[in-house]
């Protein structure tokens, strides 16, 4: 009997014929996926519908076309990636916990078991409150990681061939939000936004430097080795932060909806039909998620901070040695942070992502694949259904233009 092949293995060899631009990302108990026009998040209720709801996506290629260059479109992918994650984000927040929760677990147990625990409880508990129960020990740390179960969009030129579409359960009516929900939901997000942001410059940057500098000494002295064994600590840090989230109860399912995020651009992309029973059959890692970007920036950035002459600055200005210069080298850290990630972007997206078949791109992809495995779970039906219904909106909404598009030739031919 042939041993079964891993995810990691079948990510690589199962990569799907039809290299979709669509991506995506987890959420609080729902899924975001992205396409050309649109973006559009299917969340679990707590009475165990999915909640529905899709946006336009701003074109701005015609108008500032020098953003698509590249490396500079590696920096406006995250931003944009980072931006819509947090709308996302709030929209799970306020349809996936409300009062109500309680009272309804019994017909989530009812109408879609999976989406439940084996009690019959919803997976999530309390008020809007409650999902931000855990921020003051963790920082929340659902927005500390979005851009892990952000799928990275290839940006095909051609137009896509939509996949065979089946409705999956009925979603639910949009929840009527008060106007104090409303303004709560954007001050919680906010809030985590900014403590996201700030925790990850001290986790990610200043904490490493600052250790380094104890172990090694001053940087100019020592700068390749002081880039290096801070560059690992970075990772190390960044790996041990994302094990010991994943040991919450609230994380591990946002990582079990990561991997339905995966499954279902797989099932879309070997061109099935949107599914939980079809997409189920596919591995949970992917070669195109976001995760292997994350990593690949902590790689590159040991390079680009080793070749920065910041050791000409600190002579020019006569930087005193202590906090003065490791002050100075965490600035220029932050300030290369766009450099790196256009760097980044255009290694993991624009070229490894286009040829997943490719030895040298398996080498590269291999540490962010390997991360998969602490930033996905094997989700169950409840999850995929979600991840579909998302995924159903932007397709619907491709299907559309194509239309309209093939309309417009047509007319111009009369």
């Amino acid at each position: 009997m042939a041993k079964p092949k891993s995810d990691l293995s079948r990510a690589f060899s199962e990569d799907g014929a039809r290299k979709t631009h669509v991506g995506g990302q987890a959420l609080l108990e729902g899924v975001m996926m992205r396409g050309k026009y649109n973006w559009a998040v299917g969340v679990r209720e707590p009475d165990g519908g999915v909640y529905e709801e899709s946006h336009d996506l701003a074109s701005g290629r015609a108008k500032n076309g020098w953003m698509y260059w590249p490396c500079v479109r590696g920096c406006r992918a995250m931003v944009e990636s980072l931006v819509l994650g947090y709308k996302a984000l709030e929209i799970a927040a306020l349809h996936a916990f409300n009062e109500d929760e309680e009272d309804d677990a019994d017909a989530c147990s009812a109408a879609h078991p999976n989406a439940c625990d084996p009690d019959g409880e919803a997976p999530v508990s309390g008020s809007a409150d409650a999902a931000f129960s855990w921020k003051d020990d963790f920082g929340r740390p659902d927005t500390m990681i979005d851009a892990l179960g952000a799928q990275r969009s290839l940006e095909v030129v051609s137009e896509p061939v939509p996949a065979p579409v089946v409705p999956v359960a009925a979603a639910s009516e949009p929840a009527a939000k008060s106007d104090g929900d409303a303004v709560f939901g954007k001050k919680e997000m906010a809030f985590s936004m900014v403590l996201g942001l700030v925790m990850g410059v001290v986790l990610f940057i200043v904490a490493p430097a600052f250790i380094t500098n104890l172990l090694v000494g001053e940087y100019d002295a020592h700068t390749l080795a002081w880039n290096i064994v801070d560059g690992l600590l970075r990772v190390a840090v960044f790996v041990f932060y994302i094990w010991l989230i994943g040991r919450m109860s609230d994380i591990k399912r946002m990582f079990g909806y990561h991997g339905a995020e995966h499954k279902t651009i797989h099932c879309y992309e070997h061109g099935l039909p949107l599914t939980p029973e079809n997409a189920r059959q596919f591995p949970r890692l992917h070669v195109r998620c976001g995760t292997a970007f994350l990593i690949m920036v902590m790689i590159i950035a040991i390079l680009v901070y080793t070749v920065t002459p910041l050791n000409t600055l600190i002579s020019a200005w006569g930087v005193p040695d202590g906090a003065p210069k490791l002050a100075l080298v965490i600035a220029a850290r932050i300030a290369l942070m766009p450099v790196i990630a256009g760097i980044s972007y255009e290694i993991t997206v624009r070229w490894a992502g286009s040829h997943p078949e490719n030895p040298l791109v398996k080498v590269v992809l291999w540490p962010g694949m390997q991360m998969q495995y602490l930033t996905t779970n094997e989700p169950d039906d409840g999850m995929l259904e979600c991840a579909i219904a998302a995924m159903q909106q932007v397709l619907e909404r491709e299907e559309l233009e194509a239309a309209k598009a093939a309309a417009a030739a047509r007319g111009a031919q009369a």
